[in-house]
């Protein structure tokens, strides 16, 4: 006989493992409730200390600017086999944080999201803690009738009575969403036999409006070719003229228009197309009139400023995202639509058996799920609705009023000094403006002077990213050389942000 220590090892039969599961209870690796709490509420305390304290206050830097080969270093990305201790994992919180863009510092107007709202990010905690997906009243009972509310609300302020609508991940899904239900709409056949049920299709939009809306076609396989480009004006309102020959054009050419994507509150302009207008013209030629008023579309909280939407209670769907203006925080998109029939769901339902029984112990109209692309979905409205529960549609008004109002108040601000240049006066809290360093004031007659011009903005975007100061946004437009796009939304800011801002440019200018 083999000595014991040359036998090959022995491998426990499967009723070993059965017996052992049986007599004694498999602890969890993971889940100890003692350490989860203890490592929560540091964890909690940081983003307190570090995201709403400091992460807000106008003394602090708005980012830590480190070069990419830096930051993997500082960072250490790489994934081990073994895991960290509890104060490892804690210093990694604070190194994200730390070297992360502060989006709800006073000072950060680089997109057209920003700031704070407590409320609502005590609701993207709850949620995010709940984990749970907005299909079915089955495991989201609570935010299944709270979407429909919240959505219902949003509804009545575009003017519509009744209707549909889901929250969607951001504008472009919204925007994509939009396209697919027209195009459902006129040939619903392409469901089952797709692009071959179809003719060629043509779908208008000026070159103001959001790039989602090539990219939708792309995906949607009608190609970028069906956009077809309407003339804007010189302040990027669509030209409801050039909608109506572009429409006549495209027919004659054996295209079939279907939809218009009208614009209201483009992104770099912040200009509203004429609405009445554009849905005089699809109510001639029987065609989808979409809005995408994803940025301007809060604007309609407000008595003083709703008028820049008027109309849009002619569209058939509209894009809203309140995480922009209202500062619900990322993500919080709507997709509404004036349409009873349940078209969502014809549209993009399948009827999954294991998901949307129809069987269930309670109305089954309840369950949500398929009137979206997605399977799971996260809850968007808690954020929303619980703000809105705080501030009340009056005090939501008055941040939409306040913004507007220190847009103006900046622009009257750039007037009395020298060095800086409107690119138009703005109607929305887009105020776009070119800054004249000392080297190009009463240069404007040389032969350089634009390609100069159109240099400044990069390198003042470098200083002051680097410095942690602030972060405009800049871009060509046109024919237009690069100007700064300021973006007043972050419901924190006061008159000494603008003149900040103004102060700041001049002083990182100064040698330019």
């Amino acid at each position: 006989m083999c000595p014991a220590s040359s036998l090959p090892e022995q491998r426990p039969e499967k009723k070993d493992f059965i017996l052992m599961a049986v007599s004694q209870p498999l602890l969890s690796l993971d889940w100890d409730p003692v350490a989860a709490e203890a490592l929560l509420r540091e964890v909690f305390g940081i983003v307190v200390d570090e995201v709403i304290w400091k992460g807000t206050s106008a003394t602090e830097k708005v980012c830590e600017w480190k070069e990419p080969e830096e930051l993997k270093q500082l960072l250490d990305l790489e994934l081990q086999s073994q895991g960290e201790s509890q104060e490892q994992i804690l210093e990694r919180c604070r190194a994200v944080i730390r070297y992360s863009v502060k989006t709800c510092h006073p000072r950060f107007f680089n997109q057209l999201f920003s700031g704070l709202d407590p409320h609502a990010l005590a609701g993207r905690i709850v949620t995010e803690s709940l984990n749970t997906s907005q299909y079915t009243y089955e495991i989201a009972p609570v935010f299944v009738l709270m979407e429909e509310e919240v959505l219902k609300k949003l509804r009545a302020l575009v003017g519509w009575s009744s209707g549909d609508g889901v929250f969607c991940p951001g504008g472009s899904i919204a925007n994509m969403y939009a396209m697919n239900l027209a195009r459902y709409q006129r040939y619903p056949d392409c469901k089952q036999r797709g692009l071959q049920a179809l003719p060629p299709l043509a779908l208008f939009t000026t070159e103001e409006c959001h790039y989602s809306i090539k990219k939708g076609a792309a995906f949607l396989g009608l190609g970028t070719d069906s956009v077809r480009v309407v003339k804007a004006d010189e302040r990027g309102k669509m030209i409801p003229e050039d909608l109506e020959r572009q429409i006549c054009l495209a027919k004659a050419e054996g295209a079939v228009p279907f939809l218009v994507s009208a614009t209201s509150g483009t992104t770099v302009l912040g200009a509203f197309d004429p609405l009445e207008a554009v849905a005089d013209v699809c109510q001639r030629h029987g065609l989808w009139l979409h809005v995408d008023a994803a940025w301007g579309g809060s604007a309609l909280l407000s008595q003083t400023h709703r008028h820049l939407l008027d109309g849009i209670h002619r569209a058939d769907s509209v894009a809203w995202n309140p995480h922009k203006l209202l500062a619900a925080g990322l993500q919080c998109s709507a997709l509404l639509l004036r349409d009873t029939t349940n078209l969502l769901k014809h549209c993009h339902g399948s009827q999954a058996s294991y998901l949307f029984q129809q069987d269930k112990f309670y109305d089954v109209a309840l369950d949500t799920g398929d009137k979206v692309v997605q399977c799971g979905r996260r809850v968007d409205c808690l954020k929303l609705w619980l703000m809105w529960k705080a501030q009340g549609g009056q005090g939501l008004e008055r941040r939409v009023d306040q913004a507007f109002a220190l847009a103006r108040y900046l622009v009257e601000e750039m007037k009395k000094r020298e060095g800086f240049e409107l690119v138009m006066e703005p109607e929305f809290v887009n105020v776009c403006f070119w800054f004249l360093p000392p080297s190009l004031r009463g240069e404007q007659k040389s032969l350089d002077y634009s390609e100069r011009l159109a240099k400044v903005a990069p390198v003042l975007k470098e200083r002051m990213v680097k410095e942690g100061s602030m972060m405009i946004g800049y871009q060509p437009h046109g024919t237009r050389g690069n100007f700064f796009r300021m973006i007043v939304a972050n419901p924190a800011l006061t008159q000494a942000d603008m003149r900040f801002l103004l102060d700041e440019l001049e002083r990182l200018g100064q040698d330019l």
